[in-house]
């Protein structure tokens, strides 16, 4: 069976096997090859490399491949003649090709060789000629179309599988229809001129937290890695993708020309990845990021019963401390600037008085609110200080922690459906108590727990449970 007059004359279908989806810190582990001229397969090879570094476990138990096979395997270098003269003259035929490529590059140029091919991505094959469809990834493919893998994530098998899909979509379209498709499918996105080949492909599909760094390469251990920026997203691959769009202007422009190192942290979900977003810009405090003042500071108000001069209230730490323990707080604030805010709201809102609040110097006498009828006019004998301050406390006390909804803690579980990964997240009394992968490591972590207020946490797990689907998420754990 030969393919039609639609695809290159020279083709070689190739797939890796790495320790890892990153281009440049990740390793190929195996290589298969399958060149195809004037629609006959001229040259089956495959090979398993030494990566010269551990295959990470979760990667063992994917594809396959251990430490232990590749310990007397060859590495790339003394493959890379092999692999030049299979791919010499020919199409470089991939699923998601650019990151095949990407890894293929690297490799040849940490042996000190170039390389470079016309690449034609099955991916983008696949969507040419059936954009009826939404999934297009080599799984999807087998089901759709009824091809035959014989080892499914291990580099000949997913090999194979291109070459069935190749050999059948020729027999289904004609020449020009899959010419067409191929030309589309050889069209290359625009490259970042600062990111290695392969990079933007690598980035997952799947939720979690990207970090640009404006270094190719990390520093040596024990320097700080500290990133330009950081982000999350629900679809890491497209957001990452969105920042080196042609149509990025001003801040995000500058931001992607100084990027030249992409990496990424997969989590199970959307709170997952609100959760370390959070994290790492406490930690790491990147430059391009509008990173808030740390909550370190925060505090609350508690007023001072009876007290004659202003400010009629005491600012209390709370950062680190158990909400349990709290007793007449109100608000939760970062600053002394979102304290004053409030409370100029407040006074407007209830006729308070500014000078009282500790909002406007001045001891004696109306205060400029009272003369412009703002202030009830405690400041000027028209009301009594226990009025006022009774009124104030009555609009503080619906500020800061609303009640927290259950008797105590609660595990939020998150699934990711592709990748199968999976976390759970306890929260007690607005607290984060900490996350785990797995649910049999629950116990342990609750036992060990404590509640400590974190100003950014209460507010991004307010917003989070403000909406409704969220809620069926929350199992409340036996008190």
């Amino acid at each position: 069976m030969s393919l039609s007059a639609g695809l290159p004359a020279r083709l070689a279908f190739i797939d890796v096997e790495t320790t890892g989806a990153h281009p440049v810190r990740d390793r190929v582990t195996e290589i298969a090859i399958l060149r195809v001229e004037e629609g006959q397969v001229v040259a089956r090879w495959e090979s398993l490399v030494n990566p010269g570094m551990p295959i990470p476990r979760m990667i063992q138990d994917l594809i396959g491949i251990t430490d232990d096979m590749v310990a007397q395997a060859p590495p790339f270098a003394a493959l890379a003649d092999s692999v030049a003269m299979l791919l010499e003259d020919c199409v470089f035929v991939a699923h998601n090709a650019r990151f095949d490529y990407g890894f293929i590059k690297n490799e040849f140029a940490r042996a000190g060789r170039t390389f470079d091919a016309p690449v034609l991505c099955t991916v983008k094959l696949s969507r040419a000629l059936h954009p009826e469809h939404h999934r297009h990834g080599l799984d999807a493919l087998i089901e759709r179309h009824g091809l035959v893998c014989d080892a499914r994530h291990r580099a000949m098998g997913d090999t194979e599988v291109l070459w069935q899909f190749a050999r059948l979509m020729s027999e289904r379209f004609a020449p020009e229809v899959v010419a067409r498709a191929a030309d589309r499918a050889m069209k290359a996105a625009p490259h970042p001129p600062g990111l290695p080949e392969g990079m933007l492909e690598a980035v997952p599909d799947s939720p979690g937290v990207y970090l640009f760094h404006a270094e190719p390469e990390p520093p040596p251990a024990g320097r700080s890695d500290r990133p330009l920026y950081v982000g999350r997203s629900l679809n890491l691959r497209g957001k990452v993708r969105e920042h080196f769009s042609a149509g990025a202007k001003g801040r995000d422009a500058e931001l992607a020309r100084q990027v030249r190192r992409v990496d990424w942290i997969e989590t199970a979900g959307e709170l997952g990845a609100l959760l370390l977003e959070a994290e790492l810009l406490r930690q790491l405090r990147p430059t391009a990021n509008r990173v808030a003042e740390s909550g370190e500071a925060a505090f609350a108000l508690r007023l001072i019963a009876n007290r004659k001069r202003a400010p009629i209230y005491e600012r209390v730490p709370i950062a680190g401390t158990d909400p349990l323990g709290w007793e007449g707080l109100h608000g939760a604030f970062r600053n002394r600037r979102e304290a004053d805010n409030l409370l100029r709201e407040l006074a407007l809102l209830y006729r308070l008085c500014p000078r009282r609040l500790g909002l406007e110097p001045g001891t004696s006498g109306a205060c400029a609110a009272h003369l412009s009828r703002r202030c009830a006019g405690v400041c000027a004998g028209r009301e009594s200080v226990a009025e006022h301050d009774a009124r104030l406390a009555g609009a503080l006390a619906s500020t800061g922690l609303k009640r927290w909804p259950w008797a105590g803690a609660v595990i939020v579980a998150e699934r990711h459906a592709d990748s199968g990964r999976e976390a759970f997240h306890a929260f007690d009394h607005w607290c984060h108590l900490g996350s785990v992968e797995r649910r049999e490591e629950l116990p342990a972590l609750l036992a060990a727990a404590e509640r400590r207020f974190e100003l950014d946490t209460w507010r991004m797990l307010g917003r989070w449970l403000a909406v409704p689907a969220h809620q069926a998420a929350i199992e409340p754990i036996a008190v």
